[in-house]
């Protein structure tokens, strides 16, 4: 499958910033799940100063913010062909020993309501099954709502509260994961919806690793294993390893970022 994608990112500064420097992870991973045709960044009132691949296969650019500059604007654009619409990523690959994602984060350490759950889908004997069963229950513990949390909010106040979006749904899946010795990982990226092209933001999902198949992917949100749908961006312990844009700024006055994202196939 083909697909476009056409993401448009813009930060409005009440005051032009004395200094910004943006973490831009928007450039998807090639790999046996899919090609990058072609791909391609372009900025306004940033200029790009350095771009490297990070320890975790991330393709990161860094952009500095113009002097002067009261708007930012990001446009990442290209075409990517997708294959295996099985979901498995397969073998693990790169620097990093797997252990690697069983490391607990802020954003991911497992509370006494994710150890509960932990508990009762411990008793599968199968990790595939075990998975499968874990993207259902919380599916059903968690509601999906916009508006309820923040990036900032941990896995565990998610899965408290019963609320949430794609970003809370991964990084409680991904503590789960870990707390039954299961490496995981948060993904970031895009999915080819079936209600249309246009859409508000990206979207996140889960890998976990399963002996004899490699990385397979959950999309709690939407009850699925990742498919031919989706586009892989960019991937780490939580969002912060994984966010498409993260910076900081120097300077007074508040800002506004507006997102516009379509996805469609070719």
């Amino acid at each position: 499958m083909r697909l476009r994608v056409e993401h448009h990112t813009s930060y409005r500064f009440e005051r032009a910033p004395r200094y910004g420097l943006q973490r831009l992870r928007l450039t998807p991973i090639p790999g046996p799940t899919q090609t990058v045709i072609e791909w391609s960044i372009d900025y306004g009132g940033c200029v790009p100063q350095l771009s490297y691949v990070d320890y975790l296969g991330n393709h990161v650019t860094l952009a500095r913010t113009e002097r002067g500059a009261e708007e930012v604007v990001i446009e990442a654009s290209g075409v990517i062909e997708t294959h295996r619409p099985d979901g498995i990523i397969g073998p693990h690959r790169g620097p990093l020993p797997l252990w690697y994602f069983l490391r607990s984060t802020d954003l991911t350490a497992p509370g006494p309501v994710i150890r509960g759950v932990v508990s009762q889908i411990g008793l599968y004997d199968d990790a595939l099954e075990c998975l499968h069963q874990l993207s259902l229950t919380i599916r059903a513990m968690v509601d999906y709502e916009q508006g309820e949390t923040e990036t900032t909010t941990t896995a565990e106040q998610a899965m408290a509260a019963g609320r949430g979006v794609c970003q809370d749904h991964t990084h409680i899946f991904v503590a789960a994961a870990r707390a039954m010795d299961i490496p995981a990982r948060y993904v970031s990226g895009y999915l080819l919806l079936d209600d249309g092209p246009d859409q508000s933001a990206g979207h996140a999902w889960a890998e976990a690793h399963v002996d004899a198949l490699g990385w397979v992917g959950f999309d709690v949100a939407n009850g699925i294993s990742a498919d031919e749908r989706y586009i892989r961006v960019a991937v780490g312990l939580d969002y912060n390893e994984a966010a498409p844009v993260a910076g900081v700024r120097y300077g007074e006055g508040d800002e506004r970022m507006k997102v516009a994202l379509q996805v469609a196939q070719q």
